[in-house]
């Protein structure tokens, strides 16, 4: 009987101990960059997620104070939507609680990239919020450096966790106040009086923290999130021991010569924290899924062409849409919080997406950039999905093997070219 009880015990040790952080790391040969679980290639097909139902906004939407029910119900809907389409990593900010990421990656086997704002809305200081962050102030500094720290203890052992990212596109907050996207201010002595005066603090910083976070855990690398480009030539010379540049980028169908410049100016790998496009058309004034889904092809096609072994690049390790449902909070909230209204309000201009661009006129629809319609909230607090045409072409582009030994840059055009987006729209 006491071999029967002790063989149990042990037993138990036996499975408690497997379920443990798993090695993420960045690996490089001449192939290029890539991010590797437990030794395995992992391209990252990855999903901006949040719960935040219509009425409520990130401030007050609450989502991880629920109920245990009410929560495991909510992620068996949405999270069986993101596995479905061959989604393996969502990005989450700080709060949400270690053990829900673990139960998302045990139930779903989707990872989480845990998303520290570093200050880019403001900051507690001596029990009084700063709004606007300075990088450069002694105490702004401890203050992130404490919170960083006690981040790594809460998180560092915790399965299902995939790597760090500190901040937001920050560098664009050193310009902007609010939460809001706005036009980008044009004036270059601007840019650079900025970018010495509140940037090349703020990078040196990360890389400080950047340091200091793997002291302490060595399984879990570390990126920045950076606005584009903006201020690339300073990170370069203040950010080497961050391992991922992590970048929001919205330049429509195409990325440009985005990879290439990050290979030349950092050699670092690059992954994309937020891109996308919105469901609506700013000119004809209605719903327009056929170009969502046009602008992701686009991007997710040269995600893939720029990953290690394609011979372009190779040093794309993958991206994160955006979003996985529309953000009803986006725009003027505080004016129409109580109202079921998704507002058509574009607020800012950008000629990469053509189809709806006009000189002058604003066309990025904050609130549509969901790849799933949003429903109204039920008396529960929680809400519905309709998929997008976009969710259903997504599906097709993580379901191509991109680390497969028989991929090169002819077998994915062809995968690629598979994808068409009329046919997808009949089926579904």
């Amino acid at each position: 009987m006491n071999r029967v009880i002790i063989s149990l015990c042990l037993s138990i040790i036996t499975i408690i101990s497997c379920k443990k952080a798993d090695s993420v790391v960045i690996h490089k040969d001449n192939s290029g960059f890539t991010l590797r679980v437990n030794g395995e290639n992992f391209m990252v097909n990855g999903m901006n997620w949040d719960y935040i139902p219509i009425g409520s906004n990130t401030v007050n939407a609450n989502f991880w104070s629920k109920s245990d029910e009410i929560i495991k119900e909510a992620l068996e809907a949405e999270m069986k939507l993101l596995q479905e389409m061959g989604v393996n990593a969502i990005r989450q900010y700080t709060g949400v609680p270690a053990r829900w990421i673990s139960y998302i990656y045990e139930n779903y086997g989707i990872y989480t990239m845990l998303n520290h704002s570093f200050g880019r809305y403001g900051l507690t200081i001596d029990g009084k919020w700063v709004a606007v962050t300075n990088y450069a102030d002694s105490q702004t500094q401890e203050v992130l450096e404490k919170e960083l720290t006690q981040l790594v203890l809460d998180y560092k052992d915790t399965p299902g966790l995939l790597l760090y990212l500190l901040g937001n596109e920050n560098n664009y907050g050193l310009f902007w106040a609010g939460s809001e996207t706005e036009d980008f201010p044009e004036d270059e002595d601007e840019m650079k009086h900025i970018g010495e005066k509140r940037a090349r603090p703020m990078y040196r910083l990360m890389n400080s923290i950047a340091t200091q976070i793997k002291k302490m855990d060595g399984n879990h690398p570390i990126a920045i999130c950076n606005g584009d480009v903006l201020f690339i030539d300073i990170v370069a010379e203040e950010c080497k021991d961050v391992d991922i540049f992590g970048t929001n980028t919205y330049r429509g169908v195409s990325f440009t010569d985005i990879f290439d410049e990050v290979k030349n100016k950092l050699d670092k790998p690059i992954l994309f924290t937020e891109f996308g496009a919105d469901a609506f058309h700013a000119i004809e004034q209605k719903e327009d899924q056929i170009s969502q889904a046009y602008y992701l092809l686009g991007n997710w096609k040269e995600i893939y062409e720029n990953a290690s072994g394609f011979g372009k690049a190779d040093n794309s390790i993958g991206g994160f849409t955006f979003q996985f449902s529309d953000g009803w909070w986006k725009f003027g909230f505080d004016k129409r919080q109580f109202e079921n209204q998704h507002d058509t309000n574009a607020s800012w201009a950008n000629g990469g997406y053509d189809r709806d661009f006009k000189e002058g006129e604003n066309n990025m629809n904050e609130e549509w950039f969901g790849i799933c319609e949003k429903g109204l909230t039920k008396s529960n607090g929680l809400y519905d999905l309709k998929p997008r045409l976009a969710y259903y072409v997504l599906k097709e582009v993580h379901d191509i093997d991109i680390y497969n030994s028989t991929m090169n840059l002819n077998n994915l055009e062809k995968e690629m070219n598979k994808i068409n987006l009329k046919t997808i729209k009949s089926k579904n």
